[in-house]
């Protein structure tokens, strides 16, 4: 077992919430947490096909100490209606041919708890917090750790997210018939943002390149 960094919070201090997500034409608005504006649902991202289908496996938490098995059961089941649980939701093994974009990307579990980034509040990591946040769970400490984490990666000056605009960029210079969302321009930059609730857009590329 490899020697993790604690990340451990307040579990008692989690609330909940009657703010109700809205999916706008941009972005999903939290009228609590304006600065959080992923454009998929968690519905969207399992949907798609995302984490090689492993995400809700049964998995020994090294963070909470125990094995943590068919939690994919605690969300709506209309999330995972006519979808294949054992091979897109609770697979043990990764299939890059179940992302969206076909690659593999990310680091293990383990790694994440190596680095510690995972609370005992969500094991699981990042996307469960999204899970639980979408549905109402707020735990104010833990919220604004996970939203600032989103924006980095994933917000207006976050890093994959301009990286991969760069990369389109850079390619339709050379022949403007490119889309935005040819696959084969970093796939695994665009399924890495999946996983983090979003997909790039003409209006965010289009803001970028300004600058560019």
């Amino acid at each position: 077992m490899s020697k993790i960094k604690t990340n451990i919070v307040d579990v008692g201090k989690q609330t909940k919430s009657k703010v109700k997500p809205i999916k706008k034409s941009t972005h999903i608005h939290f009228s609590d947490h304006i600065d959080f504006k992923p454009n998929l649902s968690p519905q969207d991202v399992l949907g798609k096909g995302s984490f090689g289908g492993t995400y809700f496996r049964n998995i020994y938490s090294q963070v909470v100490g125990k094995k943590l098995e068919n939690q994919h059961l605690e969300y709506p089941k209309a999330w995972f209606k006519d979808l294949d649980i054992t091979n897109m939701i609770t697979s043990i093994k990764y299939e890059p041919q179940i992302n969206t974009y076909k690659v593999k990307c990310g680091q293990s579990l383990t790694d994440w708890e190596d680095s510690g980034w995972i609370s005992n509040l969500d094991p699981f990591g990042w996307f469960q917090w999204y899970c639980r946040f979408y549905l109402g769970r707020r735990h104010s400490i833990e919220d604004e750790r996970q939203i600032k984490r989103w924006r980095n990666i994933t917000g207006e000056k976050g890093r994959h997210r301009n990286t991969l605009i760069t990369l389109i960029y850079r390619e339709r210079q050379k022949n403007k018939d490119i889309s935005i969302h040819d696959i084969t321009i970093s796939p695994a930059r665009r399924q890495t943002l999946q996983h983090w609730g979003y997909k790039l857009t003409k209006k965010d590329y289009d803001e970028r390149i300004k600058i560019l």
